[in-house]
């Protein structure tokens, strides 16, 4: 009988240490649902089209880098971008054609990587660049004039190329 009584005493100590445990549990579960719900579906990058980037550099605009990048080309994979995306390799990045330029405004929501934002101007040139946007941050980051793209690669990639305003970006839409 004493033994039972203990017993009951010591499950009684551990049922309330677990509920917090299992309240953040679900509450993260639940959280996780609620923040892909409002993004709708996701789409694969892989499904996105892909395209080579060159940005020309330098005054004599003859030293260029190189990119691989996703073009996301529908409102819906403009709305997804670099969302859930873990690790961005050098010379990858996303980009957000603007059939007809506008000021544009970025954010990072989901977005788990840290970014450096190029805002591609009218003429084809870099007119500004955002870097080392913070993850997850639901700041805008604006492009302060219109802008025809946006450049989205890996978090220190433009101060690591050099990158510059004035700085002239090419690209070749991807044939569908």
């Amino acid at each position: 009988m004493i033994l039972k009584k203990t017993e009951e005493k010591m499950l009684k100590k551990k049922k309330p240490a677990m509920w917090p445990l299992l309240a953040t549990f679900c509450a993260f579960f639940i959280l996780t649902i609620i923040v892909r719900a409002q993004s709708g579906p996701l789409e694969d990058l892989s499904a996105f089209p892909r395209t080579s980037l060159e940005i020309l550099h330098g005054k004599k605009k003859k030293d260029s880098r190189q990119f691989q990048v996703w073009i996301a080309d529908t409102p819906s994979r403009q709305e997804q971008g670099l969302m859930f995306v873990r690790d961005l390799p050098q010379g990858q990045g996303m980009l957000f054609p603007i059939t007809k330029p506008r000021k544009m405004s970025m954010w990072m929501k989901n977005t788990y990587i840290e970014l450096d934002i190029v805002f591609v101007g009218e003429k084809g040139a870099i007119d500004k660049i955002i870097e080392h946007a913070r993850p997850l941050s639901l700041e805008l980051l604006n492009s302060d004039k219109p802008v025809s793209a946006v450049l989205e690669i890996r978090g220190g990639e433009a101060q690591r190329l050099d990158l510059k305003v004035g700085d002239r970006v090419d690209w070749t839409p991807p044939q569908s």
